[in-house]
């Protein structure tokens, strides 16, 4: 063989090799990824060729699929009731992927999980059609009827947990939105998104874990819990050292009190129940900023919370003297979800103990089998007993004969703090209305909520943690401890 044609059988004996190593590289060392990749057309047919799996509420799908008219995909998802659960279950579309549980369950709901090898074996071998597995959460219906109930056309969140396992009983968010409005691939699904992305009440925002607010008053009881913690003070009734007036360290402003109320050296008790600024300002400045800090972070502050679904860190911020005065009233910098506060007083409820907050109860194979049951998890020791009751009994006061009395239950034990946190610059927008609580029975606390409202539409002097936050509060509570008799 010549020279040049020797060069030519070389060269094309490289390009053979080249093929070869290309070819087995795509089909072993990126088999896996290429198969699951998002534009892969053919994964998100086979994704929606049979009906998803549900998500389960009190033991009722509130998810359904139904077959598609036309196109290459073969089932979507529809919801039952879509705007009370869209806040739990997020969306799942053909177009635009899926958020929240519909997401980070997918594999579960798709039957594509690792976990569902063994049905997906068996079901080659029987000829059955795939089908997805469920998800059973940990919600009560009751309590998510009433909770939207109350909010109503508000805009606003609750949260509300049972103190002694974590269990998300209640998520809601307003105004919200039918995910079964963009669950499919067409025009008319993309139009649908792009209305409710551009709404400027944002339906798609989760309130209940994905926006911080100025806590205001509600965060008092985390002060009250750091004085009695650091044995600043330990007698709920004592006087505490709190002239009045009280002015905020390195300025010649004193902090005012709404209204005239008796916040002169006021025990902790009388000082909760009627809400004194000047007390708890004082306290906060007392402790200062890094002790402060620390109680924040023992309730679950200064970091994210998965529920799964991650809820954005609740700040209480590394600040000066006086914005940590501010902070101890729940003003200045310090920010929370609705879920961090119901997770204070799930806390304060269960006797100091924090659980983790958690939605999913069971995953179930097709057959109903469960393949996963959640347990239980503390997630930290916020405060010791004997200090977590007599935050109770200060909380108990607050509604039996303070700002919290709309939160009364007949019969039923309830502790709760009020809250009215200031808005804008120099307050200059209408203030959020809060009200945290828990409801307390024979066998102990079974729920803890937290109600934030901002409510527009209000006339501003009517806004108030009592008057609009705590009727919310009270109607979840009721329909939780109804729901266990």
């Amino acid at each position: 063989m010549n020279k040049p044609l020797r060069r030519i059988a070389i060269f094309c004996g490289i390009l053979v090799l080249a093929l070869l190593i290309r070819d087995n590289w795509l089909q072993y060392v990126r088999a896996d990824e290429l198969n699951s990749h998002k534009y892969n057309r053919r994964v998100q047919i086979e994704r929606y060729a049979h009906e998803r799996g549900d998500i389960i509420v009190d033991g009722k799908a509130i998810t359904g699929s139904v077959e598609t008219e036309d196109g290459d995909f073969t089932y979507k998802r529809v919801w039952k009731d879509g705007p009370l659960w869209a806040p739990v279950t997020g969306y799942s579309s053909q177009a635009f992927d899926s958020s929240q549980l519909e997401n980070l369950e997918d594999g579960i709901l798709t039957g594509n999980d690792d976990q569902l090898f063994f049905d997906r074996t068996m079901s080659m071998f029987t000829g059955e059609k795939k089908q997805g597995g469920n998800v059973v959460t940990t919600l009560n219906g009751a309590a998510q009827k009433a909770a939207f109930k109350g909010l109503g056309e508000k805009k606003g969140a609750v949260v509300a947990l049972d103190p002694q396992t974590g269990a998300i009983l209640a998520l809601a968010s307003t105004p919200s939105y039918d995910p079964s409005v963009f669950a499919g691939n067409s025009l008319k699904d993309s139009d649908a998104r792009q209305t409710l992305l551009k709404d400027k009440d944002k339906p798609m925002l989760n309130r209940a874990l994905r926006e911080t607010y100025p806590p205001g008053s509600t965060f008092k009881v985390v002060t009250a819990a750091a004085a009695l913690e650091n044995g600043l003070y330990d007698d709920i009734d004592a006087k505490t050292d709190s002239p009045l007036p009280w002015t905020l360290p390195q300025s010649t402003l004193p902090l005012q009190n709404e209204g005239n109320i008796p916040c002169k050296d006021a025990s902790l008790r009388e000082a909760l129940r009627v809400s004194c600024n000047s007390v708890f300002g004082k306290v906060s400045d007392d402790l200062g900023n890094e002790k402060m800090i620390e109680q924040t972070d023992k309730f679950g502050f200064n970091k994210e919370v998965f529920t799964p679904v991650r809820a954005d860190a609740s700040i209480y911020p590394e600040d000066n003297r006086p914005q940590n005065a501010m902070a101890g009233i729940g003003q200045a910098s310090n920010r929370t979800t609705p879920l961090q506060m119901a997770m204070v007083a799930s806390a304060i409820a269960n006797d100091g103990k924090l659980m983790q907050p958690y939605m999913v109860a069971r995953r179930q194979a097709p057959n109903l089998d469960d393949i996963y049951t959640a347990e239980p998890e503390e997630l930290s020791r916020a405060l010791s007993g004997e200090n977590a009751q007599k935050v109770q009994q200060m909380m108990e006061t607050v509604v039996e004969k303070g700002t919290g009395t709309n939160a009364q239950i007949p019969g039923v034990t309830v502790g709760g703090k009020t809250g009215t946190a200031q808005h804008g610059l120099n307050n200059s927008e209408k203030p959020y209305a809060w009200f945290i609580s828990y409801a307390k029975t024979d066998s102990g606390s079974p729920v803890a909520v937290a109600v934030v409202v901002e409510d527009g539409n209000a006339n501003r002097d009517d806004i108030s943690g009592g008057g609009l936050a705590a009727p919310i509060a009270r109607d979840v509570m009721k329909a939780v401890v109804d729901s266990k008799q």
